[in-house]
């Protein structure tokens, strides 16, 4: 009987570590293949499509390999004595979930958010891009604002407003681009005369490149200063324009009061 008890620990034991590795091995391998793609995208050696579906699948994969890592811990759970296997299970666990969460995160969030890629402080009369237009040439998406852009905008991102500073147009302008040079943006042009600036940011993972243009216009004894941000590539942006308007226009802010 305790020979029999003993076979049985050592299979359950086996099958425990077996499916735990498999687990691991699915999720480094989807780690890899996930992290490789911006890189693989930015470097040409894969087009967008195909990055794009090597980031989808390794999410899906990892997904089942959570599951997998799962029964593999509880496997191990019911056998005290087989503690390896749990460590294992565990550390697949982590690792899968750490590859699958974000796509989905991503994927519940664009399902969630309009599908616009061009994202103004004023969506009746948005600043214009000028310098960067021939950086612009091939690009996806054009530099027109329609009308339903406006609608979406307001209705996404209604906290989405022009910055009004207690400064002179041309201290305006300074702050403004001191403010773009911090945010790490590459500036593409600064006309003080025009009271325009124009720059390029890039996503980190894929470098996907989107350019800015912020305009400073007169009000009173101060300033309006208002903030377009607009991708090169994508339909849906994911929010990334909205956060990078916000982020510039709360440095922009800071920096005004802290004058």
């Amino acid at each position: 009987m305790q020979a029999a008890t003993s076979t049985s620990e050592s299979r359950s034991a086996r099958f425990g570590r077996a499916l735990g590795r498999i687990a691991l091995a699915a999720g480094v391998l989807c780690a890899v293949a996930a992290l490789s793609a911006g890189p693989a995208y930015r470097t040409g050696a894969a087009p967008l499509g195909v990055a794009l579906q090597v980031i989808r699948g390794s999410a899906i994969v990892a997904t089942g390999g959570a599951v997998v890592a799962v029964i593999a811990l509880l496997v191990a759970m019911a056998r005290p004595s087989v503690r390896r296997a749990r460590g294992v299970a565990a550390v697949a666990l982590f690792v899968n979930v750490l590859v699958a969460a974000p796509p989905l995160l991503l994927y519940r969030q664009a399902q969630q958010l309009p599908r616009i890629h061009d994202i103004s402080t004023d969506t009746a009369d948005p600043p214009r891009f000028v310098a960067v237009l021939p950086l612009r040439q091939g690009a996806r998406n054009a530099v027109d604002y329609p009308a339903s852009t406006a609608a979406e905008q307001r209705r996404g991102y209604p906290d989405i407003a022009p910055l009004t500073l207690p400064l002179a147009p041309p201290a305006a302008f300074e702050r403004a681009l001191q403010a773009a040079r911090a945010m790490g943006w590459d500036i593409v042009a600064a006309v003080p005369g025009a009271l325009r600036i124009e720059a390029t940011d890039s996503t980190l993972l894929f470098g996907f490149k989107d350019d800015v243009v912020v305009r400073i216009t007169p009000q009173g004894a101060g300033s309006v200063v208002d903030v377009r941000s607009l991708s090169r590539v994508g339909g849906s942006d994911l929010g990334t324009n909205a956060k990078r308007v916000r982020a510039y226009l709360r440095r922009l802010s800071d920096s005004a009061s802290a004058r």
